[in-house]
């Protein structure tokens, strides 16, 4: 299963980081691989919450629905999406450092199907994808905007 990890250092408090990133329709504005996100449901986001992504996959366009799995404020905020051909679960934990705070994002892929004799050519793909968004990331979450 491809997996990918990063750690990103923010300038940003811990609760407004938590709070940008478990807003998954923020994701268009930091991710490439995303061409749009938004919110599927109103009110606070909870256990339930779901986002449609349209992300770029393979050179084709394709809607992926995250819903938010299990959250601990301002700790941890887990999505998962699922598809007839991928299973996707991505994991943000936040850690207080001084009045910055410092974020572990991890996506981990699942193949299903024919498509999983895919996976190793996937997982050099995702790497660099996983690459792009964690440099954009790393340019919003020290931003002042």
């Amino acid at each position: 299963m491809p997996r990918y990890t990063t750690v990103i250092t923010s300038t940003w408090s811990l609760e407004r980081a938590y709070a940008f990133m478990s807003d998954f329709s923020n994701a268009e504005r930091w991710d490439p691989g995303v061409s749009t996100a938004r919110r599927l449901d109103d009110g606070p986001i909870q256990p339930g919450s779901a986002f449609e992504l349209i992300v770029l996959f393979g050179g084709r366009k394709m809607p992926l629905r995250y819903e938010v799995r299990s959250m601990r404020v301002p700790e941890e905020v887990v999505f998962v999406a699922s598809t007839n051909r991928l299973d996707s679960v991505d994991t943000l934990s936040f850690e207080r450092v001084g009045d910055g705070c410092r974020m572990t994002y991890s996506a981990d892929l699942r193949l299903k199907g024919l498509a999983a004799l895919a996976t190793p050519l996937l997982a050099m793909g995702f790497r660099r994808v996983g690459d792009r968004a964690r440099d954009s990331l790393r340019t919003v979450l020290t931003s002042n905007g």
